[in-house]
């Protein structure tokens, strides 16, 4: 069980330490800097923050000490002809059914969103706005877009060679509105313990898409999910997961919050079923986190609706399943009830042994250590939270 806190935050990188007397946060690291995701490499020690500087862009930074130093890295760029087809905010007047002619822009890196540590020692991933994987083999020295991925049928076809070749059906995402953008994301990267080749990346908005050759190919798997606002909520592409992860002890369960509810696979994606409760308000949300060993135990922090982005009736709620979705428990002891407007994000959720732990878009975050079912509160005045890890 881990004893210490990584926290990615509107104002830079909070670690978080248990001592006798609780949990103690250092001085803020990256002091003023948006931090969109931080976290810490399990195989080397070696922590790490995506930073999200309105100024200077997007930057990766590392401490190999443990927090006490850090090294500032920008060596993660889209290469020279990468292209994307440009889109536009859907509004309510648009007609889906009026086809417009594409139009092509330059990528170019508006933010990482999520970093992965799996695979051979010094291999790490990245996803980015505007919807790129990347893969580092050295540590985070170099990093490479994965262009069978880029360059999918799904999303024109290979746009370095001209212009494009099929239907683009990844669509944007309003996270990417603030960037003054409408682009997909990819904020979920899973790798199978069993098998470093065996990949998940999650899409906002196009859906899961899985590997079984280290990102050579990719193919989707989105059968049995639904997308509530599309004409066809059955499309092969178009899903808009919030976060998807496994449970590493069964990898073959896996998890999803998405905007159209909590879904869950036991047979490795190749199927889902939409296992949400609106009885006790379980659908709408951001994050979800997966049990450590047990494939059917999961938590989510849902949300009162897509309209309001804020707590349920004004309270913040765990919800808790430990049969696969067939039932929830929800959790309230710790957690504010009344004129609460939180929300927790995809990555401020995180799960480890059964302590679980969250922090809010008003900047109060809690831990539990009794599986979710009573709560503590560890500060209410930190920086809006992007993304809480057990280091």
């Amino acid at each position: 069980m881990s004893d210490q806190l990584i926290l990615g935050t509107r104002k830079g990188t909070l670690i978080l330490d248990r001592t006798a007397e609780g949990w103690k946060p250092r001085p803020i690291a990256h002091a003023g800097m948006s931090v969109s995701y931080a976290a810490r490499d399990p195989r080397d020690g070696t922590l790490w923050a995506a930073m999200d500087h309105a100024h200077w862009g997007p930057k990766l930074s590392r401490s190999k000490d443990g927090g006490a130093t850090w090294e500032h890295l920008s060596q993660l760029a889209y290469p020279a002809g990468a292209r994307f087809i440009e889109q536009h905010m859907p509004m309510p007047d648009d007609d889906p059914s009026v086809e417009t002619p594409n139009t092509y822009k330059d990528a170019t890196l508006l933010k990482v969103w999520m970093l992965t540590f799996a695979g051979p020692p010094g291999t790490i991933y990245a996803g980015t706005l505007p919807g790129g994987l990347f893969v580092s083999h050295d540590g985070g020295d170099s990093w490479e877009l994965n262009r069978p991925l880029w360059n999918h049928p799904s999303r024109g076809g290979d746009l370095f060679a001209g212009n494009a070749t099929s239907r683009n059906e990844w669509g944007g995402t309003p996270a990417a509105v603030a960037y003054g953008e409408f682009v997909p994301g990819i904020h979920s990267i899973v790798v199978d313990p069993r098998d470093a080749k065996h990949m998940y990346i999650a899409v906002s908005c196009a859906g899961v898409a899985e590997t079984h050759d280290g990102g050579q190919t990719w193919s989707p798997c989105n059968r049995g999910m639904t997308n509530d606002y599309l004409p066809d909520p059955n499309v092969e592409w178009g899903h808009d997961p919030h976060f998807v992860t496994l449970c590493a002890g069964a990898p073959d369960h896996l998890w999803q919050q998405n905007h159209s509810g909590v879904f869950y696979s036991d047979d490795g994606a190749k199927s889902w079923r939409k296992v949400s409760n609106k009885d006790v308000a379980v659908d709408f949300g951001f994050p979800i986190a997966a049990h450590d060993t047990d494939g059917k135990t999961a938590w989510v922090v849902p949300a009162g609706g897509d309209s309001s982005r804020m707590s349920v009736e004004g309270g913040i709620f765990v919800a808790r399943t430990t049969d696969g979705g067939e039932s929830w428990q929800t959790f309230r002891k710790g957690l504010p009830q009344e004129h609460a407007y939180d929300i927790v994000y995809r990555h401020a959720l995180d799960q480890r042994a059964g302590r679980v732990c969250l922090g809010t878009t008003t900047g109060n975050v809690y831990i539990s250590e009794d599986a979710g079912e009573s709560w503590t509160c560890v500060g209410n005045n930190f920086p809006p939270v992007h993304s809480v890890r057990f280091a």
